[in-house]
Protein backbone atom coordinates (compact mmCIF):
# COMPACT_ATOMS: atom_id res chain seq x y z
CA UNK A 1 0.00 0.00 0.00
CA UNK A 2 1.49 3.49 -0.83
CA UNK A 3 2.46 4.86 1.92
CA UNK A 4 1.64 8.60 2.11
CA UNK A 5 3.19 11.65 4.43
CA UNK A 6 0.93 14.94 4.95
CA UNK A 7 3.14 17.76 4.38
CA UNK A 8 1.86 21.67 5.26
CA UNK A 9 2.25 22.43 1.76
CA UNK A 10 0.89 19.71 -0.50
CA UNK A 11 3.11 21.83 -3.36
CA UNK A 12 6.14 21.78 -1.54
CA UNK A 13 9.02 19.73 -3.54
CA UNK A 14 11.90 17.29 -1.57
CA UNK A 15 14.15 16.51 -4.21
CA UNK A 16 16.61 18.40 -6.44
CA UNK A 17 17.87 18.40 -10.09
CA UNK A 18 20.98 16.90 -11.25
CA UNK A 19 22.97 15.26 -14.38
CA UNK A 20 24.42 11.91 -15.58
CA UNK A 21 27.02 12.36 -17.56
CA UNK A 22 26.19 9.46 -19.81
CA UNK A 23 25.56 11.53 -22.73
CA UNK A 24 25.21 15.08 -22.02
CA UNK A 25 28.48 16.34 -19.88
CA UNK A 26 30.74 13.08 -21.11
CA UNK A 27 33.01 15.54 -22.99
CA UNK A 28 33.47 17.61 -20.35
CA UNK A 29 36.14 18.19 -17.58
CA UNK A 30 35.34 18.38 -13.73
CA UNK A 31 35.77 22.07 -14.35
CA UNK A 32 33.24 22.53 -17.17
CA UNK A 33 30.84 20.03 -15.71
CA UNK A 34 30.72 22.44 -12.45
CA UNK A 35 30.53 25.64 -14.15
CA UNK A 36 27.89 23.91 -16.67
CA UNK A 37 25.81 22.87 -13.95
CA UNK A 38 26.36 26.33 -11.78
CA UNK A 39 25.42 28.36 -14.94
CA UNK A 40 21.86 25.87 -15.10
CA UNK A 41 20.84 25.24 -11.45
CA UNK A 42 21.65 21.05 -11.68
CA UNK A 43 22.75 20.53 -8.30
CA UNK A 44 24.22 17.40 -8.55
CA UNK A 45 25.91 14.97 -10.72
CA UNK A 46 26.71 11.14 -11.39
CA UNK A 47 29.95 10.64 -12.83
CA UNK A 48 29.43 8.29 -15.87
CA UNK A 49 32.93 5.84 -16.03
CA UNK A 50 35.49 6.45 -18.94
CA UNK A 51 34.12 9.61 -19.98
CA UNK A 52 36.52 12.93 -19.98
CA UNK A 53 35.98 13.47 -16.34
CA UNK A 54 38.33 10.79 -15.70
CA UNK A 55 37.21 10.24 -11.81
CA UNK A 56 38.55 6.48 -11.70
CA UNK A 57 39.94 4.14 -9.62
CA UNK A 58 43.21 4.55 -11.02
CA UNK A 59 43.51 7.65 -9.72
CA UNK A 60 45.79 8.36 -7.17
CA UNK A 61 45.19 9.39 -3.27
CA UNK A 62 46.28 12.82 -4.23
CA UNK A 63 44.04 13.27 -7.25
CA UNK A 64 40.54 11.84 -5.60
CA UNK A 65 41.46 14.58 -2.42
CA UNK A 66 41.39 17.23 -5.14
CA UNK A 67 38.60 15.94 -7.03
CA UNK A 68 36.85 15.47 -3.82
CA UNK A 69 37.59 19.05 -2.51
CA UNK A 70 36.78 20.55 -6.05
CA UNK A 71 33.19 19.23 -5.30
CA UNK A 72 33.12 20.19 -2.21
CA UNK A 73 33.95 23.75 -2.68
CA UNK A 74 31.34 23.98 -4.93
CA UNK A 75 27.31 23.97 -5.11
CA UNK A 76 27.48 20.63 -7.24
CA UNK A 77 26.89 17.45 -5.07
CA UNK A 78 29.42 14.86 -5.95
CA UNK A 79 26.50 12.21 -5.72
CA UNK A 80 27.52 8.91 -7.48
CA UNK A 81 30.00 6.97 -9.93
CA UNK A 82 28.08 5.56 -12.58
CA UNK A 83 29.70 2.01 -13.26
CA UNK A 84 29.00 -0.88 -15.76
CA UNK A 85 29.58 -3.55 -12.87
CA UNK A 86 26.79 -5.94 -13.74
CA UNK A 87 26.45 -9.42 -11.98
CA UNK A 88 24.38 -11.70 -14.42
CA UNK A 89 27.00 -13.61 -15.98
CA UNK A 90 26.90 -17.12 -16.46
CA UNK A 91 30.57 -17.67 -16.25
CA UNK A 92 31.39 -17.09 -12.53
CA UNK A 93 34.87 -15.34 -13.26
CA UNK A 94 33.07 -12.89 -15.24
CA UNK A 95 30.88 -11.86 -12.02
CA UNK A 96 33.75 -12.28 -9.52
CA UNK A 97 35.96 -9.79 -11.81
CA UNK A 98 32.60 -6.84 -11.83
CA UNK A 99 32.07 -7.38 -8.09
CA UNK A 100 36.15 -6.74 -7.86
CA UNK A 101 35.40 -3.48 -10.03
CA UNK A 102 32.82 -2.74 -7.81
CA UNK A 103 34.68 -2.20 -4.70
CA UNK A 104 37.11 -0.12 -6.58
CA UNK A 105 34.56 2.14 -7.14
CA UNK A 106 33.14 2.23 -3.84
CA UNK A 107 36.85 2.66 -2.60
CA UNK A 108 37.09 5.49 -4.52
CA UNK A 109 33.74 6.85 -4.02
CA UNK A 110 34.86 7.57 -0.18
CA UNK A 111 37.56 8.89 -1.09
CA UNK A 112 35.91 11.69 -3.79
CA UNK A 113 33.06 12.35 -1.36
CA UNK A 114 30.42 10.46 -3.34
CA UNK A 115 27.08 8.64 -1.15
CA UNK A 116 26.80 6.13 -3.83
CA UNK A 117 27.67 3.48 -6.80
CA UNK A 118 25.66 2.97 -10.06
CA UNK A 119 25.58 -0.83 -10.83
CA UNK A 120 23.19 -2.47 -13.39
CA UNK A 121 21.60 -5.65 -14.26
CA UNK A 122 22.15 -6.33 -18.19
CA UNK A 123 19.73 -8.79 -18.64
CA UNK A 124 18.77 -12.13 -18.33
CA UNK A 125 20.97 -14.79 -19.80
CA UNK A 126 19.54 -17.39 -22.52
CA UNK A 127 18.66 -20.26 -21.41
CA UNK A 128 19.51 -19.74 -17.82
CA UNK A 129 17.69 -19.70 -14.99
CA UNK A 130 15.66 -16.15 -14.06
CA UNK A 131 15.39 -17.15 -10.27
CA UNK A 132 19.15 -18.79 -10.44
CA UNK A 133 20.37 -15.07 -11.87
CA UNK A 134 18.37 -13.52 -9.26
CA UNK A 135 19.89 -14.82 -6.57
CA UNK A 136 23.42 -14.27 -8.25
CA UNK A 137 22.78 -10.86 -8.70
CA UNK A 138 21.18 -10.43 -4.71
CA UNK A 139 24.15 -12.27 -3.33
CA UNK A 140 26.79 -9.96 -5.48
CA UNK A 141 24.93 -7.12 -3.95
CA UNK A 142 24.93 -8.07 -0.70
CA UNK A 143 28.82 -8.73 -0.78
CA UNK A 144 29.18 -5.28 -2.46
CA UNK A 145 26.57 -3.69 0.65
CA UNK A 146 29.16 -5.81 3.03
CA UNK A 147 32.40 -4.22 1.46
CA UNK A 148 30.32 -0.74 1.40
CA UNK A 149 29.94 -0.69 5.09
CA UNK A 150 33.68 -0.33 5.88
CA UNK A 151 33.50 3.20 3.91
CA UNK A 152 29.65 4.10 4.25
CA UNK A 153 28.94 3.81 0.37
CA UNK A 154 25.77 2.43 -0.72
CA UNK A 155 24.99 0.53 -3.97
CA UNK A 156 22.50 1.53 -6.25
CA UNK A 157 20.94 -1.12 -8.63
CA UNK A 158 20.11 0.63 -11.97
CA UNK A 159 16.50 -0.79 -13.66
CA UNK A 160 18.18 -1.89 -16.29
CA UNK A 161 18.42 -4.55 -19.12
CA UNK A 162 16.36 -6.76 -20.99
CA UNK A 163 13.77 -8.97 -18.83
CA UNK A 164 15.78 -7.35 -16.33
CA UNK A 165 14.43 -4.06 -15.72
CA UNK A 166 11.12 -5.39 -14.97
CA UNK A 167 9.91 -4.51 -11.37
CA UNK A 168 9.37 -7.18 -9.81
CA UNK A 169 12.57 -8.82 -10.92
CA UNK A 170 14.01 -5.92 -9.32
CA UNK A 171 12.10 -6.07 -6.43
CA UNK A 172 13.21 -9.83 -5.91
CA UNK A 173 17.01 -8.58 -6.66
CA UNK A 174 16.48 -6.28 -3.65
CA UNK A 175 14.97 -8.77 -1.28
CA UNK A 176 18.00 -11.57 -2.32
CA UNK A 177 20.27 -9.15 -1.29
CA UNK A 178 19.08 -8.16 2.21
CA UNK A 179 21.24 -5.33 2.91
CA UNK A 180 20.56 -2.18 4.04
CA UNK A 181 23.44 -0.21 1.96
CA UNK A 182 21.80 -1.82 -0.84
CA UNK A 183 18.91 0.07 -2.78
CA UNK A 184 17.36 1.05 -6.73
CA UNK A 185 17.77 3.57 -9.33
CA UNK A 186 14.49 3.98 -10.46
CA UNK A 187 15.45 4.55 -14.52
CA UNK A 188 12.26 5.78 -15.80
CA UNK A 189 11.93 2.82 -18.49
CA UNK A 190 8.71 2.38 -20.86
CA UNK A 191 8.50 -1.33 -18.81
CA UNK A 192 7.04 0.78 -15.64
CA UNK A 193 3.75 1.85 -16.71
CA UNK A 194 0.85 -0.21 -16.51
CA UNK A 195 -2.15 1.04 -17.89
CA UNK A 196 -0.31 4.87 -18.32
CA UNK A 197 0.68 4.86 -14.89
CA UNK A 198 3.67 3.92 -13.01
CA UNK A 199 2.33 3.72 -9.51
CA UNK A 200 1.97 0.08 -9.21
CA UNK A 201 5.72 -0.52 -9.47
CA UNK A 202 6.92 2.85 -8.12
CA UNK A 203 5.20 1.65 -4.87
CA UNK A 204 6.74 -1.88 -5.83
CA UNK A 205 10.60 -0.70 -5.41
CA UNK A 206 9.85 2.23 -3.21
CA UNK A 207 11.31 0.54 -0.18
CA UNK A 208 14.37 0.48 -1.72
CA UNK A 209 14.23 3.97 -3.89
CA UNK A 210 17.90 5.60 -3.30
CA UNK A 211 18.31 7.47 -7.01
CA UNK A 212 15.87 8.64 -9.75
CA UNK A 213 17.13 8.70 -13.32
CA UNK A 214 14.80 10.76 -15.37
CA UNK A 215 14.47 11.32 -19.29
CA UNK A 216 13.05 13.39 -21.73
CA UNK A 217 10.42 14.95 -19.78
CA UNK A 218 8.37 16.15 -22.79
CA UNK A 219 8.03 13.03 -23.37
CA UNK A 220 3.81 12.32 -22.64
CA UNK A 221 4.23 8.61 -23.34
CA UNK A 222 5.85 8.33 -19.92
CA UNK A 223 3.93 9.86 -17.48
CA UNK A 224 6.37 12.61 -15.15
CA UNK A 225 3.94 14.34 -13.65
CA UNK A 226 2.39 11.47 -11.95
CA UNK A 227 5.99 10.04 -10.95
CA UNK A 228 7.38 13.30 -9.27
CA UNK A 229 3.86 13.68 -7.01
CA UNK A 230 4.35 10.15 -6.19
CA UNK A 231 8.00 11.09 -5.27
CA UNK A 232 6.79 13.91 -3.09
CA UNK A 233 4.41 12.12 -1.08
CA UNK A 234 6.78 9.05 -0.51
CA UNK A 235 8.79 11.70 1.03
CA UNK A 236 11.57 11.21 -1.29
CA UNK A 237 14.09 14.14 -0.51
CA UNK A 238 17.24 13.00 -2.67
CA UNK A 239 17.65 13.64 -6.77
CA UNK A 240 16.22 13.07 -9.82
CA UNK A 241 18.86 12.91 -12.53
CA UNK A 242 18.66 13.81 -16.07
CA UNK A 243 19.78 11.14 -18.50
CA UNK A 244 19.73 12.72 -21.83
CA UNK A 245 21.23 13.02 -25.14
CA UNK A 246 24.18 15.35 -25.93
CA UNK A 247 23.55 18.84 -27.59
CA UNK A 248 25.36 21.36 -29.86
CA UNK A 249 23.92 24.12 -27.23
CA UNK A 250 24.39 22.29 -24.04
CA UNK A 251 23.88 25.13 -22.02
CA UNK A 252 20.48 26.60 -23.66
CA UNK A 253 19.03 22.66 -23.41
CA UNK A 254 19.98 22.49 -19.58
CA UNK A 255 17.72 25.73 -19.04
CA UNK A 256 15.14 24.55 -20.54
CA UNK A 257 15.02 21.32 -19.36
CA UNK A 258 15.31 23.18 -15.65
CA UNK A 259 12.47 25.14 -16.52
CA UNK A 260 10.34 22.16 -17.73
CA UNK A 261 11.43 20.29 -14.54
CA UNK A 262 10.61 23.19 -12.11
CA UNK A 263 6.96 23.55 -13.89
CA UNK A 264 6.06 19.71 -13.65
CA UNK A 265 7.48 19.51 -10.21
CA UNK A 266 5.88 22.31 -7.89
Amino acid sequence: MLRERTYLNSRVRMFALGLVTYNLGKDWDIEALISNCVKTGFQAVELRTTHKHGVEPFLGRDDRTSVGRRFADSPVRLLSLGTTCEFHSIERKVVDNNIDKAKKFIELAHDVGALGIKVRPNGIPEGFSEDKTIEQIGEALRECGQFGERYGVEIWLEVHGKHSNEPLAVKKMMESANHPLVGVCWNSNPEDIEKKSVKKNLVLLEPWLRNVHIRELWDKKYPYGELFNLLKRFGYSRYTLAEIPSSTDPIRLMHYYHALWEELTT
